[in-house]
């Protein structure tokens, strides 16, 4: 990595002579660089999923909005309750291994993505960035970015309400408010039910946007406020008996406590300023976020009718990040752009448990009250995280056809973790400095109007702090740090005057110390995985048949695999794991979707999506079947709305998506089919 600063220096000296070759602006994205440009430009696979298509398909959750996205899996629910959700994305399924960025800021801040308050109500566009971001987000990102982003402020208002299977039923607006040349303002709120054919399972969520943008002191300003509550009935995953699912339990059985619950409050702000430094674009945000979390939730432990056979705990937790960004676009010639700046993330986390062994019957319907039965241990935990880097990235045309992208950044992290539990109380600290950093290259083979084709390549290096899965247990061990670095290579272009574009690629990722699942005396913990290694091939296209007529087909072959991890599955026998792939991983994904969207009468999409074999241990001895998911959905507009009725899941199979990170050898299944009947007005 020391290497890429004098590549840094070597592009800024010699560019100065080139002239850069004209783009077709035809698909921007801003995730990649922090610069608006053409997706044709970037060195890396990039997907842009424009808002208007999410409104005409209905598509309400991450799931439904990626489903046709090369190379990422969105499994609905999971740990995080039924309003949170597991991405998968080159071959990696993990609830903390991908970035999720909202309006330009890390979503979960110095912690794990906060999926269960993500709102896609008024969102303008969806950016997928595959693989890591090592030098524009650092040390918070493996398999990729998801980049949500909203309308702007003073957008057109809209309103929507549904109501649909299981007692779910919405209502939301979005309304420009007063416009003055200097202020644009815009607010949006939206009240969410939604229910499962599975026992006690659902989720209430309460968001709030404001959102303001204006222009004083020679600069622009921004400013947004976030509000959101969430109140979760979570579902219990499926346990497994030797190498299948076990059918001594329901599938939609219920074995929480009777009391559980996934509360939520958060409230984020904030604020942006931008304007010149030097000439040069400046631009400076700064956001504040606060969480306050009660848990009451149980597994399984024991496939029996003996009592007790489950384990529960109860929580009470607050999260405070800061995010804070400051960075300038400095154009040194017409061929050269230098991107440099720094951030920081800070995160402050306090957890008091409480773990009790409780009854719950197999049939379902959930088990006794926390309060009702005695608690076991308890525990206090307190953990404060810093990540902050100064960084530097280049784009260099170095002839009309050949483009270079050169980054590099100086990571200092530090975490600190106090714990007080049956052991008494300890702590332990931990920091590192380290460079990550990246390079790519891209090749014009062809432009022709508004056609091109671009080959590319990357490499990325790149680390991360372990996660926290804020279980019951207080472990005051601070794990290694995962690193990873990898290759990428492929082509993407544009044909037919623009109507087909289309991606494939090919990666590979060498990964160290990945933080997984394991069990401590019945308890549940984390643990570093030794080396892994995934590698993989993805294309996509999107084609336009007519001005209302858009398909769409992703497809994966995703191989991952343990390279050197030693695991004891039974005490005193260990296992050497290399060779095998990892759980819940399949060969192949696939989706396709045809959208059918006039600006007036009748419109439908249909949406098809393939998820192949894959194991569900470590040691591949549960083999779980591929399985076929299809969606569809019929409206018809006028001209100030649209009345609409969707259904997802429509071959109702309930395959397990997620194993549980706190329930041993459990796994959540995908949720029953579904319908919604929806009414949206333009005003």
């Amino acid at each position: 990595m020391r290497k890429l600063l004098p590549l840094l220096l070597l592009a800024a000296s010699v560019a100065s002579a080139q002239t850069p070759v004209p783009v077709q602006h035809e698909v921007i994205e801003v995730t990649a660089t922090r610069v608006a440009e053409d997706v044709l430009n970037v060195p890396a696979s990039v997907t842009v999923i424009d808002g208007d298509e999410l409104r005409a398909r209905n598509a309400t959750d991450l799931a439904s909005a990626l489903a046709t996205v090369a190379g990422v899996s969105i499994a609905p629910g999971g740990e995080g309750g039924p309003a949170g959700a597991v991405p998968e994305m080159w071959g990696l399924r993990e609830f903390d291994a991908f970035l999720l960025v909202v309006d330009g800021v890390p979503w979960g801040g110095a912690f794990n993505p906060d999926l269960p308050t993500l709102d896609l109500t008024d969102v303008d566009r969806i950016e997928v960035l595959r693989g890591s971001a090592p030098v524009m987000y650092g040390a918070t990102s493996f398999v990729g970015v998801i980049h949500v982003i909203h309308r702007a402020p003073g957008a057109p208002g809209t309103g929507r309400v549904s109501a649909g299977s299981y007692g779910s039923g919405s209502a939301a607006v979005s309304l420009p408010l007063s416009q003055t040349p200097d202020l644009q303002q815009s607010i949006s709120a939206n009240a969410d039910r939604r229910g499962f054919r599975d026992d006690n399972t659902g989720f209430d969520r309460y968001h709030a946007l404001y959102r303001a943008s204006g222009t004083a002191s020679g600069g622009t300003f921004r400013f947004d406020a976030d509000v959101s509550a969430v109140r979760q009935d979570p579902n219990s995953p499926h346990p497994r008996i030797g190498t299948a699912l076990t059918r001594d339990v329901p599938i939609d059985a219920n074995h929480n406590p009777g009391d559980a619950h996934l509360d939520q409050d958060r409230i984020h702000l904030v604020g942006g300023w931008e304007s010149k430094l030097g000439g040069s674009p400046w631009t400076s945000t700064i956001a504040v976020s606060h969480s306050t979390y009660g848990i009451v939730r149980g597994f399984l432990t024991d496939v029996s009718a003996a009592s007790p056979n489950a384990f529960g705990f109860t929580q009470d937790r607050t999260v405070n990040d800061v995010y804070f960004d400051t960075h300038i676009v400095r154009t040194i010639s017409p061929a050269l752009r230098v991107v440099a700046g720094f951030d920081h993330l800070y995160g402050n986390a306090h957890a008091t448990s409480a773990t009790f062994n409780y009854f719950a019957p197999l049939t379902g319907g959930r088990g006794e009250r926390s309060g009702d039965v005695p608690v076991f241990e308890q525990f206090d935990a307190r953990d404060r995280r810093n990540f902050s880097g100064l960084y530097a990235s280049s784009q260099w045309t170095a002839s009309p056809r050949l483009h270079f992208d050169l980054g590099a950044r100086l990571n200092r992290t530090s975490e600190s973790r106090n714990t007080n539990g049956p052991d008494g109380p300890q702590s332990e600290t931990r920091s590192f400095t380290r460079l990550s950093g990246s390079a790519g290259v891209d090749y014009t083979l062809f432009t022709r109007d508004r056609d091109a084709m671009v080959l590319f390549a990357d490499y990325r290096n790149t680390f991360k702090p372990a996660a926290i899965d804020f279980g019951p247990e207080a472990e005051v061990d601070i794990l290694n740090p995962e690193t990873a670095s990898s290759y990428e290579v492929g082509a993407k272009g544009r044909l037919d005057d623009s109507r087909l574009r289309w991606t494939v690629s090919l990666f590979q990722m060498d990964f160290s110390n990945l933080v997984i699942a394991t069990t401590v005396n019945g308890a549940p913990a984390l643990e570093n995985a030794g080396k892994e290694r995934f590698k993989g091939a993805e294309a996509e296209l999107d084609y336009e048949w007519a001005s209302d007529v858009h398909t769409h087909f992703g497809y994966s072959y995703h191989d991952s695999r343990f390279r050197d991890f030693v695991q004891e599955f039974d005490p005193g026998v260990p296992t050497q794991l290399a060779g095998r792939r990892l759980e819940m991983t399949p060969f192949n994904l696939a989706g396709a979707g045809v959208l059918y969207a006039p600006k007036s009468g009748f419109n439908a999409n249909v949406l098809v999506n393939y998820v192949g074999g894959r194991w569900l241990d470590m040691r591949n001895t549960a083999p779980a079947k591929p399985y076929t998911t299809w969606s569809a959905g019929i409206g018809y507009r006028l001209s100030h709305g649209e009345l609409r009725l969707d259904g997802w899941n429509l071959s109702n199979v309930r395959p397990p998506i997620a194993e549980s990170e706190l329930g041993d050898a459990q796994y959540y299944l995908l949720p029953a089919r579904s319908f919604d009947i929806s009414y949206r007005h333009f005003f």
